[in-house]
């Protein structure tokens, strides 16, 4: 009896011919599960052609919801940006992909899953490293990786000699992967770093040079962390990440261009497409910015980087992921409120944020009447805050500046690349060793 795999099946070249090549080359007995985390707009066509590839039966599952609540918003929450800029759209998606693989296999007692990453990029590691974490006793197969290795010319005429349903389409320029939280670019032209991206390589954003001369306001209110509404509508997840990617889109805001620290130990010219996770990525951020305390918010800076290095690393089935949710969940209790931001031309800028929880004292802020600060209060704080330099300095010496005055006065000479300062007028009187006048103008 035939061994089964369970393949995650696109619907594209490459699945289509793996089906075929998984059964005839290797023996077994394939099934095939489509995941729709939003690429995906006929699930019954993708099914129907997985069949006629020769899959013995064939899953569908619509999981926009689930990977919007369960894993963009976690990640959200924790202001998880791989390098200060990726919001980790497929690395976010290829866990919840490998989930459904293992829950299959052990529906169906199939002992291997197999994926169509190929043996140069990070999602062979995150789909390799999920099953694991989840069932170590299943066996792996990537055919890109593992022995089908064929050209697309190849792949074609295979598809064509089996005479399997796939519509050869003329060949992109580009590998691209994408689902709600985001859309990656990446090959041609995009592999040299000097060349600015092409228009034809986006799909979902405008370029700054056709969006609206006129700039658009949106207001998304949050709880605990979690977008809940836009412009005053109540909106499950997956609907208010689809609003945001095409008002965003029209903008054309959500394009980052850069160059990507890949886990397998190569650099990468990455392009990507994310408008309604930049804009709320940087609309919780502005929230957060409100109600978190400043050593709380110091702090989450590098759970945030921490939390963006496992996901990207396909390490989200580990018990470190979920000891840095616990804090981040603990975080987020008073992050609720409202963040007003203006879309227009490539940009994104917050102009207004609310919160019942705000830090935020006008009466403390204020420099006008009704200033509620103690002023006099400073004159200690500063001196128990600067004890420890002051202590340094009378028993170790002080860390002395080079002079910028000479003895008459004037600015000493300083070498190229230096800043150089400039009096309108030479020093008048006798001036302290390493002390300025304040009345001195540069």
């Amino acid at each position: 009896m035939a061994e089964k795999v369970v393949l995650a099946y696109s619907g594209g070249l490459d699945t289509t011919v793996a089906v075929r090549w998984l059964k005839q080359t290797r023996g077994f007995e394939v099934i095939a599960l489509t995941v729709d985390l939003g690429s995906q707009p006929d699930l019954g066509a993708i099914r129907q052609r997985a069949l006629a590839a020769g899959a013995a039966s064939a899953y569908v599952l619509d999981a926009r919801r689930t990977f919007v609540e369960r894993f963009c918003w976690p990640a959200l929450r924790a202001g998880a940006l791989y390098q200060g800029q990726y919001p980790l759209a497929t690395a976010l998606g290829r866990p919840l992909i490998a989930q459904v693989l293992v829950e299959v296999a052990r529906r169906e007692g199939a002992a291997w899953v197999a994926h169509g990453s190929t043996g140069k990029g990070n999602d062979q590691v995150r789909f390799d490293i999920s099953v694991g974490a989840m069932a170590p006793d299943l066996k792996v197969i990537a055919p890109l990786r593992d022995g089908m290795i064929m050209t697309r010319e190849e792949e074609i005429a295979y598809a064509r000699k089996h005479s399997l349903p796939i519509e050869v389409k003329p060949e992109s320029p580009y590998s691209v992967d994408e689902n709600l939280w985001g859309r990656s670019i990446e090959a041609g032209v995009l592999e040299d770093p000097m060349h600015a991206p092409p228009e034809d390589a986006f799909l979902w954003t405008s370029s700054v040079d056709d969006a609206p001369s006129r700039a658009e306001i949106v207001e998304i209110e949050f709880m605990k962390g979690i977008p809940v509404a836009l412009d005053g509508r109540m909106l499950e997840g997956a609907t208010l990440v689809s609003e945001l990617n095409r008002r965003g889109g029209i903008h054309g805001v959500g394009r980052i261009d850069m160059i990507e620290d890949r886990y397998v130990g190569i650099k990468s010219r990455e392009v990507y497409e994310a408008p309604a996770a930049v804009i709320l990525h940087q609309a919780h951020r502005a929230l957060e910015e409100l109600v978190m305390d400043a050593e709380a918010a110091r702090f989450k800076t590098t759970i945030a980087q921490e939390y963006a290095r496992l996901v990207y690393q396909g390490k989200w089935f580990s018990s470190h992921r979920l000891d840095l949710d616990a804090y981040v969940v603990s975080s987020q209790v008073a992050c609720a409120g409202m963040v007003r931001l203006k879309l227009h031309k490539g940009s994104v800028q917050v102009v207004g944020r609310a919160s019942t929880f705000s830090l935020y004292r006008p009466a403390l802020a204020t420099y006008s009447a009704g200033d509620q600060f103690d002023h006099q209060a400073a004159v200690g704080f500063i001196k128990i805050a600067g004890l420890s330099t002051r202590t340094q300095a009378s028993v170790q010496g002080t860390a002395r500046p080079e002079p910028l005055l000479e003895d008459d006065g004037h600015v000493v000479e300083v070498g190229p690349g230096t800043l150089e300062l400039a009096f309108a007028e030479p020093v008048l009187g006798a001036a302290l060793p390493g002390v300025v006048d304040p009345d001195l103008r540069r």
